[in-house]
């Protein structure tokens, strides 16, 4: 991620390549209109480019790392759109979260770069704070069946967990157990580029 001289937005190539499929995925399973948080938004550049082309929805970006922050109310201040908003401090595994209702939950490649008590804490959140039917999309590489799906797959899984034990490539299956015990749907599995998924949850019945 490389800063712009003159500004403090970051800018991740693997952004600016998945963000394009990924919001092909987003404008059939959000809803028209509402409120979209999104999860350890990183760059921003996400936010920006599905505020860009979702006007009706209003994306709220969130992380837990302060320079993140900076990077995406940059690109707030750059875009200058209605329907994005400021960005919040944002610990999935830290209660209260700042926002308490939402319309839809996007997290992009969060949950292999974070500990599993975060993704154990954005179902169960997730379920007390979205309408019934509310979609929770998630983006990232993920093991079918206990196995990678690709060698690199397997290597960036190695290079993760060298990083923090507690990081890595998360079991599909076991992603959507937790999704299921806090009152979420089997997903819709979409297959994107580079080896990843798309996931979409949505809540039976909200609490």
């Amino acid at each position: 991620m490389t800063p712009e001289a003159d500004d403090k937005r970051l800018y991740a190539p693997a952004a600016a390549r998945n963000r394009g499929p990924i919001l092909d995925v987003l404008r059939e399973e959000l809803p028209a209109e509402g409120l979209v948080l999104e999860i350890a938004s990183g760059t921003g550049e996400h936010s920006a480019h599905f505020a860009t082309n979702l006007p009706g929805l209003v994306f709220q970006p969130t992380d837990r790392d302060e320079r993140a922050r900076e990077s995406v109310a940059a690109w707030v201040a750059a875009m200058g759109l209605p329907n994005l908003r400021t960005p919040l401090a944002l610990d999935a595994t830290q209660q209260p979260w700042p926002v308490t209702q939402a319309d839809a939950i996007v997290c992009i490649n969060m949950i292999h770069i974070s500990p599993w008590e975060s993704t154990e804490s954005l179902f169960a959140t997730a379920a007390a704070m979205l309408p019934e039917g509310a979609p929770v999309c998630l983006y990232g590489p993920y093991k079918r069946g206990g196995a990678h799906t690709a060698p690199s797959n397997e290597e960036f899984d190695a290079s993760l967990r060298a990083n923090n034990p507690a990081w890595g490539v998360r079991d599909l299956e076991t992603v959507i157990a937790c999704a299921q015990k806090n009152g979420f749907t089997e997903p819709r599995i979409v297959e994107m580029p580079a080896n990843n998924l798309t996931l979409v949850f949505r809540l039976l019945r909200a609490r």
